[in-house]
């Protein structure tokens, strides 16, 4: 059985839910999202539904489906209704919250209701438009944009706008605001310059162009939460008997949210959202909170899941219940990583962002498995961790000690033993894991070269500036240090590492 939120036995259970669907339900439609996906309910949703909770933002989505699945429409069937289920630590207390959310008014498949697409970016109600298409939905292709509809989300979004245009003229009050939230560097930006390049192939005017320029407002953004894909059948299970219903758009999520916005005192005008809830920023510049993200909860990830992975765990939380594993991550984040981010910040911005991350890391309700961590750990150990090894030199000139172990345990861990088909294969304990990664290839020619000389591949390796558009031999002790582990982590294995 789906939820049935309008059922008397939910409505006995919360005579409240009844009168305040009805007036959410008469909210208008300000909100076009392009997906459905999971971190898009967790997020984004999340805060506009919060926000319709407490009279502020009063505004519903329509969200558009790129895809048709097979059988019955849960949206459809649910009333475009779900349960959220926040799970987790926070400021190092546990967080168990179970929401309804009634953001979403309706969902349309872009293939056969585009008719019903382009009412509503022509309703004088719209004025948010968002999208999370995967970053490989952000590309200029080329497209038709008069076809019903255009392929690519860009050229959808070109579409919309553009018979916003046709009915509004270039009134700038009747311009959107333009949010992608795929993980792209500039997103919005980018986002900005395929929509210009589209209008231009297609000669769609000056006029419209100028519009777009100066009525609409494309920003860049930054989401962090982790959603989970559909929880297991376990957690599923239990939340359903905890609810009394079953619910087939059932989504979990850490209590930890981010919903970094560049913008200005317009955007915050139409993005009132942000005005009930502080996971939601919105400044002129929000490159603080990329790379407070990128080198404290990546960079940290990417120094460690190597390390944790051959001391024998399989998950972030596995690891952080092993003491030394948990204080060698808190010690590396807040001791090194920290101080040589390298951009202009201080520890009062990034002790308290880093604790916030190690509690997301302790989380019991979320299975992060490391293996997955480690997929493209060459290019992320690239541009998550060699920006911060540089800055730390510069401002210290000596070795940090847990960046080197981490260190070695990437190199050890991307010793390949055997491959198969293209693919690349070490060994932990006696047993076979996949080694993800496009620099697998090399790493394995590096390994069979230097199989008995572990110093001479951590020479070979470190030396190598087309790796790493540097060489990190010049970084004095560095190479000594990381050799030193690596030797060690082959002969007696990590832990003795972390004493």
């Amino acid at each position: 059985m789906s939820l049935p939120l309008l059922s008397p036995e939910l409505l006995q259970k919360d005579p409240g839910l009844l009168p305040e669907y009805e007036q959410i339900s008469r909210l208008p439609e300000k909100v076009i999202q392009f997906g459905t996906g999971v971190l898009l309910r967790g997020l984004p949703d999340y805060f506009i539904d919060k926000a319709n909770r407490n009279g502020v933002f009063n505004g519903r989505i329509v969200v558009v489906k790129s895809t048709q699945a097979a059988g019955g429409d849960a949206f459809k069937e649910q009333q475009s209704l779900y349960t959220h289920a926040i799970r987790g630590i926070e400021n190092g207390q546990p967080v168990s919250e179970t929401l309804i959310n009634s953001a979403i008014s309706r969902t349309l498949f872009a293939a056969t209701e585009w008719d019903q697409l382009l009412a509503v970016a022509a309703s004088p109600d719209l004025e948010v438009i968002i999208s999370n298409t995967t970053e490989v939905g952000i590309q200029l292709v080329e497209d038709q944009l008069t076809a019903n509809p255009p392929a690519s989300f860009p050229g959808k979004l070109t579409a919309l706008l553009y018979k916003r245009f046709e009915v509004f003229g270039n009134d700038p009050e009747k311009g959107v605001v333009i949010i992608p939230t795929e993980l792209l560097p500039d997103n919005g930006k980018l986002l900005k310059s395929i929509v210009l390049e589209h209008a231009r192939r297609a000669e769609l005017g000056a006029g419209f162009i100028d519009w777009l320029e100066t009525g609409n407002h494309f920003c860049s953004s930054l989401v962090d939460r982790i959603v989970p894909g559909k929880p297991s059948e376990e957690v599923r299970a239990s939340i359903a008997t905890v609810q009394g219903y079953d619910d087939n758009l059932l989504i979990m999520s850490e209590p930890y949210r981010l919903w970094a916005i560049e913008g200005g005192e317009h955007v915050k005008s139409k993005l009132t959202f942000a005005r009930t809830d502080n996971g939601v920023i919105i400044a002129p510049n929000i490159d603080i909170y990329r790379e407070l993200k990128l080198r404290l909860l990546n960079g940290t990830h990417t120094l460690s899941v190597g390390l944790f992975y051959l001391f024998g765990k399989n998950t972030v939380r596995e690891s952080m219940e092993a003491p030394a594993l948990e204080n060698f991550t808190t010690r590396l984040m807040l001791d090194e990583i920290g101080p040589a981010i390298p951009y202009d910040v201080d520890a009062a911005q990034y002790i308290p962002f880093g604790n916030q991350v190690l509690d997301r890391f302790r989380n019991p309700f979320i299975r992060h498995l490391l293996l997955d961590i480690t997929v493209q750990y060459t290019a992320k150990m690239k541009m998550r961790n060699i920006p911060t090894l540089v800055e730390h030199y510069r401002e210290n000139r000596s070795v940090p000690a847990r960046f080197a172990i981490g260190f070695a345990a990437y190199l050890v861990f991307m010793r390949a033993t055997s491959q198969q088909d293209g693919r690349y294969f070490g060994l932990r304990n006696g047993e076979e894991y996949q080694i993800r990664c496009d620099s697998a290839p090399y790493f394995y020619e590096k390994w069979q070269t230097w199989s008995t000389d572990p110093a001479g591949l951590v020479n070979s390796v470190l030396s190598d500036s087309g790796l790493w558009g540097i060489d990190l031999c010049a970084f004095p002790g560095f190479e000594a240090a990381v050799a030193g582990h690596v030797a060690a982590i082959l002969t007696n294995g990590v832990s003795p590492l972390l004493d």
